[in-house]
Order: structure tokens, then C-alpha cells, then sequence
């Protein structure tokens, strides 16, 4: 499948994960808007990459709405959107809850997800189709006790996906998520020696960008891909119990 003609945005595109998937989309000759709230960076990425960059904080939802309006308007259309933007939270409930660090992680985790989904829905169906992908994480196919509420954040983008896809996938929209445990991006800078003393494999951010492709490749909805490091594969969630007659 060629990306040529295909225009792209990129939430969290400045760095990580998000940068290198909008480069590996340009290098398919997609036309790519990288979406981030960090200006200095974004434009950096974006001179590099041959993309443009349009600041956003995603958990205004008026930004994503004027995002993908810049990306309507610099290229005539929209058929891609990768929703990426995340952070940790550095939160967690009880006696280790932060108010203001638990708003932020849900207004930019969460809620960015959402105000994505809403901002692009309409401009991919006016395409005709197209491919939506979120960054989840392992944390949202799993409990994670070092940070409950970036689990919880991501568990709900899993369950906003699956809940979803089935929803666009007759208009030809494919809604799908990437769950990867712990890769080389600055998510992880907090915890990374802990990792490497541990022994935890951390994945290189080329092998998730390959998972990403692959979903954008898809016609399918309604997966959430699974990597760690050298393996991916789509996740196979158990059936809910129904009820005894």
C-alpha cells in the first residue's frame, strides 16, 4: 500500500514515538502535519522531516479542531491521523494523589484522545475513509502499580477504540490502538536505569513505528497491537461471560 497523496496528522509529533512515525510516513510520501504543544521542537521535526507543524494542546479541543483544519486547509484533506500524544502522571491516589498532575495527565492522556477523535472523524469521512490510530500503551492491556493512573487513561483509550471501531469501520474508517510496553522515548527517562538494572528489554522505537505502519496498511478495525521487544502481534482480549441460562 502507498502513502502517496495521503495527508497525515501527528499528535505529539515534535519527539518520540510520534516524530519518527510521521518520518517513516513522509519517507511513504504522505503529506504530514505534526501536531504539538511544543513549538521550538515541532518546527525543528518538522524542517527536518519535510512536514509542517501546527502548535496544539491537545487537551483543548478547539486546538485539535484548528489542527486538522490547518490540515485541511494546507492539503485539501485529511486520511490519516495518528493520536499520540501522552505523558506519565507521576500520580497516584490516596496519599500519593497530585490533583493538578492527575487534571493534566487526563486532560492530555484522555481527554486529547477524545478531542482528537472528534476533530478528525468528520474531515477523514469527507475523504472518503481512511485510518485512525491512538497510542495506548501495555499499561492499558495490563495493572500497572508504579503509575495506576496512566493505566487507567490508557485502559479507557483501549476501550474507546474497540468501542468505536465497529462504529466507522462500515464507512471505511479503520480505529485501531498501539499498546508498546517500554520503549526508547522520554516517557520512560524517569525509570529507565530502574529498567536496565532490572534487565526489562527496552524497545526501539523503529519496532513500534513498524507495528504503527501496519495498522495504517489495514483496512481492519477494532485491534490493539501489542509490542514488546522483537514481538507484536494483535492483542486477543478473552470474551466477556454471558449469562447462565
Amino acid at each position: 500500500m502507498s502513502f502517496e497523496g495521503k495527508v497525515a496528522l501527528v499528535t505529539g509529533g515534535a519527539n518520540g514515538l510520534g516524530r519518527a512515525t510521521a518520518g517513516r510516513l513522509v519517507e511513504r510520501g504522505a503529506k504530514v502535519v505534526l501536531a504539538d504543544i511544543e513549538a521550538d521542537s515541532g518546527n525543528s521535526a518538522a524542517d527536518e522531516l519535510g512536514a509542517e507543524f501546527v502548535p496544539t494542546d491537545v487537551s483543548d479541543p478547539e486546538a485539535s479542531v484548528a489542527a486538522v483544519a490547518y490540515a485541511v486547509g494546507k492539503f485539501g484533506r485529511l486520511d490519516m491521523a495518528f493520536l499520540n500524544a501522552g505523558i506519565s502522571t507521576g500520580c497516584g491516589v490516596a496519599e500519593f494523589f497530585d490533583l493538578d498532575k492527575y487534571r493534566r495527565a487526563m486532560g492530555v492522556n484522555i481527554d486529547g484522545v477524545v478531542f482528537g477523535f472528534n476533530a478528525v472523524l468528520p474531515a477523514i469521512r469527507e475523504a472518503g475513509g481512511g485510518s485512525i490510530v491512538a497510542t495506548a500503551s501495555l499499561a492499558g492491556l495490563t495493572g500497572t502499580p508504579p503509575d495506576p493512573i496512566y493505566a487507567a487513561n490508557k485502559h479507557a483509550v483501549v476501550g474507546l477504540v474497540r468501542s468505536l471501531a465497529p462504529i466507522y469501520e462500515p464507512e471505511g474508517i479503520a480505529v485501531n490502538a498501539i499498546c508498546p510496553g517500554y520503549a526508547e522515548t522520554r516517557i520512560i527517562s524517569d525509570v529507565r536505569h530502574e529498567l536496565v538494572q532490572d534487565g526489562t528489554p527496552i524497545i526501539a522505537v523503529s519496532e513500534v513505528v513498524d507495528a504503527v505502519e501496519k495498522l495504517f496498511e489495514s483496512p481492519d478495525g477494532g485491534n490493539c497491537v501489542f509490542v514488546q521487544a522483537g514481538r507484536s502481534d494483535v492483542f486477543r482480549f478473552r470474551n466477556v461471560p454471558g449469562p447462565r441460562v
